[in-house]
């Protein structure tokens, strides 16, 4: 997004130039400072994974909601190019309006999409920069697909996403300069651009019947905003290719009992959890896909056939198992148990427990991919504090 800024800023600096010689000059050196800027991207790329990638924001997480069949990851408004921008205000107006914002809000979220993708929801940027707010992949905005689902991008930039703070999370934010709120968010090289927006998208909102005068809280009440967790969306797998239960298994038909030699629970899962464990296994290493990024709660769900986990974060599905299935430090988890760590950011971290010391993780070892590795991994490299085991229930799956 700052490579954008950069040219805007250059190209609006160049325009008092007339004469031919300077302008040409002029051209010559933009060109070369942003070589300069490419090379800078290849020779200084994003690090590794981290226990600050791991909070979960993808399908079957509940906290990426916004992702729906409607304006799945990638699809474009149609029409002419104002008519995709009221298309794409009308998502904007939509997410601030979800969250309970005020009108004023949705003005300062169409002035950063003018600014960062000219109101386009777009597969390239600066760097990794995607979608409507420019949000980028390696800075835990979300997957690319995520970023380019018009509705999931401004929902994150409201209410925030990942380590990322949103509007909602800005001090004051609804008192500050319209320009001033706009680059508390997106952190911008160029915080003077977005002011200039503002009469431009006062016009367009009229033009989509959006009310700017529209009351709200400035503290907002979506789940990210608020912290609250008493009534969890949920959102469908999208795609992530769920694999029906198998037939077979040692552990005999889906369901099934568990236990820990002291005590036996009841599981209603679609898999058993030797048919679990098996998928868990053929899914991870060579097997598994880039998909999984960020999505240790969606993986563990899914694991156990499930489409979706209905808790918002990994370290909220701790809390929802009943008490009496909680096992607090307890290092001795039963193969096929939940494992839960405190990473010290806001979602924690679940993985699946295979047994021989072992589970099977999203992000450990390579973003994005699963891989089967030491459970005391997590601690020894991340710094990341273990909670506890459960048995793999999921009241509030689908």
């Amino acid at each position: 997004m700052d490579q954008r800024d950069l040219m805007r800023g250059a190209l609006k600096a160049s325009g008092v130039v007339k004469k031919g010689a300077q302008l040409k000059f002029g051209a010559i050196a933009l060109v070369v400072f942003f070589v300069g800027l490419l090379l800078l991207g290849m020779f200084f790329p994003a690090g590794e994974a981290s226990a600050a990638d791991c909070e979960d924001t993808g399908p079957g997480t509940a906290d990426a909601s916004a992702v729906s069949e409607t304006d799945g990851a990638g699809n474009q408004a149609t029409g002419t190019l104002h008519e995709q921008q009221v298309e794409y205000a009308k998502e904007i107006d939509k997410a601030a309006k979800k969250a309970k914002l005020p009108g004023r809000a949705t003005l300062i979220g169409l002035m950063t999409a003018m600014q960062e993708s000219t109101m386009q929801n777009l597969d390239h940027g600066h760097l990794d920069s995607v979608g409507l707010f420019q949000q980028r992949p390696s800075m835990n905005w979300g997957t690319k697909q995520q970023i380019m689902t018009p509705s999931y991008s401004a929902e994150s930039f409201f209410l925030g996403r990942g380590t990322n703070d949103g509007l909602v999370d800005i001090k004051g934010w609804a008192k500050l300069p319209l320009g001033t709120a706009a680059q508390k968010v997106q952190k911008s090289a160029h915080p003077e651009l977005y002011a200039g927006h503002e009469t431009a998208m006062r016009k367009l909102a009229r033009d989509a019947g959006i009310n700017l005068e529209r009351g709200g809280s400035a503290t907002g009440s979506g789940s990210a905003a608020a912290g609250d967790d008493s009534e969890p969306v949920t959102s469908e797998n999208n795609g992530c290719g769920v694999v029906k239960p198998g037939a077979g298994g040692t552990g005999g038909s889906a369901g099934g009992k568990f236990t820990d030699g002291k005590q036996t629970w009841k599981l209603n899962n679609p898999r058993s959890v030797d048919e679990a464990i098996a998928w868990a296994k053929k899914n991870s290493g060579s097997g598994s896909s880039k998909e999984w990024y960020r999505r240790c709660l969606a993986f563990t769900a899914i694991v156990y056939g499930w489409n979706f986990s209905g808790v918002n974060y990994a370290i909220d599905h701790y809390s929802v198992v009943p008490k009496s299935m909680q096992h607090d430090g307890d290092r001795h988890p039963p193969a096929g148990a939940l494992m839960y760590w405190d990473t010290g950011h806001r979602a924690g971290h679940i993985a699946v427990y295979l047994g021989d010391g072992k589970v099977a993780s999203n992000d450990i070892m390579r973003p994005g991919y699963i891989d089967v590795v030491d459970a005391e991994l997590f601690e020894t490299k991340w710094g990341a504090k273990y909670i506890g085991w459960t048995p793999p229930v999921f009241p509030k799956a689908g």
